[in-house]
């Protein structure tokens, strides 16, 4: 998780506060991942306190990203974000290894339920993280492509809304759009 670090003083400091009250420190570059707070902090936050309306475990996932996102990213146009390797693969192949390190990444911070998944989203958006909101809307894509409407309704815990006899009649309107799932 994100602390301070006393060998960077010269790092700006801020304090996200989840809607139960904890405290979770993060530095500009962390918290520059995500847009809002990037305004936040321009419009010249006074207290570094930032109040973030979701639950901790929340936050403390969307933290986990940045974190991991703000390490590969240059800090400056002067780094030259020593993150960024790239080793040359036998016929040429060029191989960025910051981006198969972020791929993997992300492919594991995906790996969590469905509730977990949308309470995310729901942060990124909030948080306007561009990054976050499209491997969260990957992740759901991925979980309900080839599905039913049922097993969809099932997977995002949606309540069917529609009457059977509202049902069938948007099945037969639009049946080309259920061919080969039932």
């Amino acid at each position: 998780m994100a602390s301070s670090s006393s060998s960077s003083s010269s790092k700006k400091m801020f304090v996200l506060k989840s809607e139960e009250g904890e405290s979770f420190e993060i530095d500009e570059k962390v918290a520059f991942q995500s847009q809002a707070i990037k305004h936040i902090i321009e419009d010249e936050c006074d207290d570094n306190v930032i109040p973030i309306p979701f639950p901790s475990d929340i936050v403390s996932k969307v933290i986990d990203y940045c974190e991991k996102h703000a390490a590969y990213q240059p800090s400056s146009e002067n780094d030259d974000g020593h993150k960024y390797l790239v080793e040359w693969k036998p016929f040429g192949e060029k191989v960025d290894k910051a981006a198969e390190e972020l791929k993997a990444f992300d492919a594991e911070f995906a790996k969590v339920d469905t509730d977990m998944v949308q309470q995310i989203l729901l942060a990124a958006n909030f948080l306007d993280i561009k990054k976050l909101i499209d491997l969260m809307c990957h992740t759901i894509v991925d979980r309900i492509k080839g599905k039913t409407p049922e097993e969809i309704r099932t997977i995002l815990n949606i309540k069917n809304d529609f009457t059977p006899e509202e049902e069938a009649a948007l099945r037969a309107e639009h049946a080309w759009a259920f061919e080969g799932f039932e």
